[in-house]
């Protein structure tokens, strides 16, 4: 599909419907910037390696390093409107590259995903990825400097934090002297005692799932059958069972929060768990580091108690310090927000998951507007993507087969909420994530890898060889890299998207027959910033017909013996009237939008 041209409107926080008040200006103040956050595979990112070998080595595939993130990089991050990088596993996690040179033991092949290993099974909270370093024992003063290098271009950083589970190899060995390891003068011999940093399977021994074949089959000296591990401790996701399945997160043992799971959830909170004691220590290891924000893994498999009592004593450091949990139950999202403390969650299993099926032609942009009301007064607390290292790519031909298809999906991510908005390094250029790297394929298909060493070779076409300016980039690579760009940079600086009330349009459409089922308006304003958003998720150019409701009329201060102008903001050509009755009309182009600025 051709490059299309995009186009936007108005909108809020939580798009309101008829006769629902604007929000008091004090329940949607903001700093007047919306957090864009542009998430990067840190091993993958700089690789410039393009051998791709199926299971390759790090000497055969390559991989990135801090020093290869530098300015170009930044800057080039920085144009596309990014407010905060995430970089993705930083902390040193099991994987199977020999630095026994470097002090750091081997792992087993029987206990690693890929041989890059998976970046959620931690093995040293307080140490470094040895493969993202150039000199492999200075990898903490080199990570430092990337916080340095990043802050200079007045961008945050973002790690994430694995608070629910580790690597079965677990051993910190950087740890502050004064500090007790995990696991550290646990009572085996139970299965829970509320003392205890894990769960254990008293009188079993650990067994690696029997179909599992690390690095495809091929022969490997780690790879013997015989990891030891007596007891069993229990699996990351809580299958208690010395033979965890093949899908089960068998890499990984699951933390002690004192909770009695096998005896009904009962809860051990007072005195306070040593765990919780060890992890909050963790934070503020890193928070003394001067990150700027934990992306929390999984945090609602930890009790969202331990998050009341952990988060407040790391803002105590930092006030500014940004905690988002990766959760997928919406009937838990205002206990983590009012109870856990958490600035943002994730917005995957509503608006992600719908905007997907919208992709599929398999929903209606009706729905949209159901989240959005699901979601009132914590809209601006929910975080919102197309992308990120756990989800297929949207050019995979197991998801869009096109980048372009994603740009209403987009639009509608980065400018319905006050929040915070993310992409995944190579979105901006469509990468597809094709080729076979190794263990990701049996993960998942159609997702870049994260647990296998590998070139991306779509956005190794923006690196250019090191240069990070797009040289290599096709003419139409290049337009789609300016359409994030000029969303991204809207949507984190334009006051009507970071501290606007928003109104949605679509439902009262739709029950005029004006619009189908695959076309989504609404509209945001702040003050003297009046704008409508009209998206298409249709293969086809259609003609449509916006009426604004009576609300929209009010708040865009309207004069209804008036005529108005709306001018896209898209780059497009496109112009709107609206007449004395409220309505416009335009042809919208296939998978595309609209960003109406209302004069």
């Amino acid at each position: 599909m051709k490059k299309v041209i995009f186009a936007v409107l108005f909108l809020i926080s939580g798009c309101m419907t008829p006769k629902e008040k604007i929000p008091d200006s004090s329940m949607v103040k903001s700093n007047g910037k919306k957090m864009v956050i542009y998430q990067m595979m840190t091993r993958l990112f700089g690789n410039q390696g393009t051998t791709n070998k199926t299971y390759g080595t790090l000497e055969e595939n390559g991989v990135g390093k801090f020093a290869d993130i530098n300015e170009a990089a930044l800057n080039g991050i920085k144009e596309l409107g990014v407010t905060h990088v995430w970089y993705t596993g930083v902390l040193e996690h099991a994987l199977l590259t020999d630095y026994t040179n470097e002090g750091i033991p081997l792992d087993d092949a029987d206990v690693v995903k890929g041989r890059a290993g998976s970046p959620y099974a931690i093995k040293d909270y307080y140490d470094i990825n040895p493969d993202l370093a150039v000199n492999v024992k200075s990898r903490m003063e080199e990570f430092e400097q990337l916080i340095a290098r990043t802050h200079a271009l007045d961008l945050k950083v973002i790690i994430d934090f694995v608070p629910n589970h580790v690597a079965r190899g677990y051993k910190s060995d950087a740890k502050p002297s004064d500090v007790q390891d995990l696991g550290e003068g646990d009572d085996t011999s139970v299965t829970f005692k509320s003392s205890n940093n894990f769960y254990y399977l008293p009188g079993q021994s650990f067994q690696p799932p029997k179909d599992y074949k690390p690095l495809g089959g091929q022969n490997f000296p780690t790879k013997d059958g015989k990891f030891d591990e007596t007891p069993a401790k229990v699996t990351g996701n809580g299958q208690f069972s010395a033979t965890p399945g093949m899908y089960d997160w068998f890499e990984t043992i699951k933390l002690n929060y004192g909770i009695d799971i096998q005896d009904g959830g009962k809860t051990y909170f007072d005195p306070v768990p040593n765990t919780w004691v060890k992890m909050k220590d963790i934070l503020v290891f890193w928070a003394n580091k001067k990150v700027d924000a934990f992306r929390c893994d999984m945090a609602e498999m930890v009790p969202v108690e331990f998050w009341h009592w952990a988060i407040p004593q790391v803002k105590a450091i930092n006030p500014e310090i940004v905690f988002i949990a990766e959760i997928y139950s919406p009937q838990q999202y205002r206990n983590y927000l009012d109870n856990g403390k958490f600035d943002f969650l994730y917005d995957k299993v509503q608006l992600y998951d719908t905007l997907r099926l919208l992709m599929k032609k398999h929903s209606s942009t009706e729905h949209i507007h159901s989240i959005q009301q699901s979601l009132q007064g914590i809209n601006r607390n929910m975080l919102h993507f197309m992308e990120n290292h756990d989800e297929q790519r949207i050019a995979s031909a197991l998801f869009a087969g096109d980048p372009w298809k994603a740009v209403p999906a987009m639009t509608i991510s980065a400018l319905i909420d006050q929040g915070p908005v993310m992409i995944y390094f190579g979105q901006e250029v469509g990468e597809p994530a094709e080729g076979n790297p190794g263990y990701q394929n049996i993960e998942q298909a159609g997702t870049t890898t994260k647990m296998d060493y590998w070139g991306v070779p779509e956005h190794q076409k923006w690196m250019n060889a090191g240069k990070f300016d797009g040289g290599k980039l096709s003419d139409d690579q290049k337009v789609l890299r300016q359409f994030y760009g000029d969303i991204l940079t809207f949507a984190s600086n334009n006051k009507a998207i970071t501290d606007g009330a928003c109104f949605d349009l679509t439902n009262h459409n739709l029950s005029l027959g004006n619009i189908s089922k695959d076309i989504h308006a609404f509209a945001r304003v702040a003050d003297d910033e009046r704008l409508i958003i009209l998206s298409s998720f249709n293969e086809k150019t259609q003609h449509v017909k916006i009426k604004l409701t009576d609300e929209v009329i009010e708040a865009f201060q309207l004069d209804t013996s008036s005529h108005y102008i709306g001018h896209d903001m898209l780059r497009s050509s496109v112009d709107v009237g609206i007449d004395t009755s409220q309505v416009f009309e335009v042809d919208i182009l296939p998978y595309s939008s609209y960003l109406f600025k209302i004069k």
